[in-house]
């Protein structure tokens, strides 16, 4: 971790370093980025850089922010079947609360999206995809992380066996309607599953 680290990400991801007129700029200085810290915590899923920065104003100083460790979107899918769509009941650790959902996960590097939410929607529900449909991309926090999620919405055979181990204790199919009612009443709260029913709505898949 640290200066090398954060130099060879530079070099493998030029994307996550282009400054843009007006913005915020990062510094490439190496006194900047060894005061700054460069890469400051890093696995298999996140890496948390420390950026050496110039502000609009001319003043500089140092921005956190935290990157997906591959280069791959992450995905989020609306399970559909049965004329109605899949949530999952997901214990996760960050919030220590059950949240009502729609299977996620990470980018697996040198997987496209669509397989990446296939796999997905395998390993949560034991559900095999007939039809997977793209509802672009998101930006889940544009303030502390990088990270793009790609969204879709899958119809799938059915539901079999879930994936205790990752935490989640049940799954319900509801009419697209009441997944709405849910997010209305705040029983659904996760902001995934809230953006990929307003995309599937966008897209005609309510029925």
């Amino acid at each position: 971790m640290g200066t090398e680290s954060y130099e060879r990400l530079r070099v493998e991801r030029p994307d996550l370093f282009v400054n843009r007129a007006g913005g915020i700029e990062i510094l490439s200085d190496p006194e900047a980025v060894a005061e700054a810290g460069g890469v400051m915590y890093s696995d298999r899923y996140i890496t948390l850089l420390r950026d050496p920065v110039r502000f609009p104003d001319g003043s500089t100083g140092t921005y956190i922010r935290s990157v997906g460790a591959a280069p791959e979107p992450g995905c989020a899918v609306l399970p559909l079947f049965d004329g109605g769509v899949v949530l999952v009941e997901h214990f996760r650790h960050a919030t220590r609360s059950w949240h009502w959902e729609v299977p996620r996960g990470f980018g697996e590097p040198g997987l496209p999206p669509g397989e990446n939410a296939a796999k997905e929607l395998r390993e949560e529900i034991g559900a095999e995809v007939l039809e997977v449909v793209p509802l672009g991309e998101l930006h889940p926090d544009s303030g502390t992380t990088a990270d793009r999620v790609a969204l879709f919405a899958a119809r799938i055979d059915g539901v079999g066996a879930l994936e205790t181990a990752e935490g989640i204790r049940g799954c319900v199919t509801v009419p697209f309607a009441e997944a709405e009612a849910m997010v209305g009443d705040g029983r659904v709260t996760d902001g995934f599953t809230i953006a990929v029913l307003m995309r599937a709505r966008l897209a005609g898949l309510t029925a």
